[in-house]
């Protein structure tokens, strides 16, 4: 994806975005954490679905998203999903 120079409120709103989503509070998001952010954007969203945009924005493949990944996700194309 392509990197965005992001205001720093929005920064700001990201990152409380980010820390609601992560449940466990451990700086990741995982697939449920991840899957449960997209059925709040779109309800209908399923387990299957989640999985397949987390497999996208987990860019480096370590299994979680952190904060850089969902940043650039979420300025990007979050509502492509």
């Amino acid at each position: 994806m392509e990197k965005r120079k992001i205001p720093e409120k929005q920064l700001s709103d990201l990152r409380e975005n980010f820390n609601f989503f992560d449940r466990d509070n451990n700086g990741r998001i995982d697939v449920e954490e991840f899957t449960k952010l997209l059925q709040v954007l779109s309800p209908k969203t399923t387990s299957a679905q989640g999985e397949d945009g987390f497999s996208i924005v987990d860019e480096n493949n370590d299994g979680h998203i952190d904060l850089e990944e969902f940043i650039e996700w979420w300025a990007t194309c979050w509502w492509e999903y």
